[in-house]
């Protein structure tokens, strides 16, 4: 039964060769910083994604971040102003909020889903609320048309963290939208370890606002859209051209890619019979993590692990109880925090064989 070792990710086995030619390319080219490179993935991800911009940053972090402040910059948000924001995402998801100066609002999620739960929206809505930032959490969507009217109704800039769900899809009136062209602007991670991953970090905004792409690829590039000229304060925030490269080789296989996890996310929900374990719905999620729970958590990371199984925990503590956050740590949030303590994430990947799912699954319902 025991796997030699079984990664919880494996981000060198895929389109190496492909990846190593475009990076001589770029070498050899001796230009770094906002070439073809760039201008080549921006446009091809705006396409894919469906908006008309793509502005390369970064990292995801400063996506988020710089669409914040873009919209302070052109009088839309203003400090103290609410967001708010599922209280069991990742920490940069609020980072982003606080380091604009504005307040997160944290909405517990569903237990079914992992995903902020759209029914407790409203009663978080204050006369100070202004955005609401909607995190597809390990690549599942978490757009619903009850987003949609809220926003509409309170006038809510809808920011989405797309940091976890490249080529995710959503379908409304018969049409397919895909993640990052829900709402009023998008911010995406390609750290190495997404679906959409580079050799490093790096991140992208997607928007259909011509002055938030225009104001958020200013103020990365140190608040300049003209040489030596300055219109804001800006910040060093740029993909550089090695990534994008990569970047353009590696989005050509993302669908494909996809369908592989979805196929092993199926399988898993259809094979784990253990009744001690909780494991998701089928769903068009792009399973960017596959969490399951248990209240025996930590036992069973072991157990996997003796057998050559890696896993991880997304994540031990959630950020209302970060010792950055300590003025948040009254809140009571028992949904968010149950999930902090019982999430376990499975290998689910594109480089996975049928005969390792098969093991993993083996493993899971000999768990007791």
């Amino acid at each position: 039964m025991k796997i030699d070792y079984l990664p919880l990710m494996d981000v060198t086995a895929m389109h190496a060769d492909e990846i190593s030619q475009a990076v001589e390319r770029v070498v050899r080219g001796g230009w770094y910083l906002k070439g073809v490179a760039t201008k080549r993935f921006e446009e091809e991800y705006a396409r894919y994604i469906g908006t008309r911009h793509c502005i390369g940053v970064a990292n995801g972090l400063d996506a988020l971040t710089l669409i914040l402040r873009a919209y302070m910059e052109m009088d839309l948000l203003h400090e103290g102003d609410e967001v708010i924001v599922p209280a069991n995402t990742f920490i940069a998801s609020v980072l982003a909020i606080t380091e604009n100066r504005l307040k997160p609002v944290f909405v517990e999620p569903r237990i079914d889903t992992f995903l902020i739960d759209d029914e407790l929206l409203e009663q978080a809505i204050t006369d100070r609320t202004r955005a609401l930032m909607l995190v597809h959490l390990y690549g599942r969507c978490a757009y619903t048309p009850r987003v949609e009217q809220l926003c509409h109704q309170h006038s809510l800039l809808l920011i989405e963290d797309n940091a976890q769900a490249h080529g995710c899809r959503y379908q409304q009136a018969g049409r397919e939208h895909m993640t990052g062209s829900l709402g009023h602007a998008a911010g995406h991670s390609f750290y190495p370890g997404k679906n959409l991953g580079a050799l490093g970090d790096a991140g992208a905004v997607t928007t259909d606002d011509d002055r938030l792409a225009e104001a958020v690829r200013s103020i990365a590039n140190y608040g300049s859209s003209k040489k030596y000229v300055f219109d804001y304060a800006g910040r060093n925030s740029r993909i550089d051209e090695l990534q994008a490269a990569v970047l353009s080789i590696k989005l050509r296989y993302l669908d494909a890619d996809n369908a592989r996890r979805q196929q092993i996310a199926n399988r898993y929900i259809d094979g784990v019979r253990n009744p001690s374990l909780i494991m998701p719905q089928k769903s068009e999620s792009v399973w960017h993590i596959f969490p399951v729970l248990s209240a025996d958590r930590d036992r069973l990371q072991r157990y996997l692990a003796d057998n050559g199984v890696a896993t991880a925990i997304h994540y031990p503590i959630p950020p209302h109880r970060q010792a950055c956050y300590r003025q948040w740590s009254h809140l009571s949030l028992p949904v968010t925090e149950r999930i902090h303590r019982e999430e376990l994430s499975l290998p689910c990947h594109q480089a996975m064989t049928d005969a390792q799912v098969e093991l993993v699954i083996e493993l899971l319902n000999s768990f007791s």
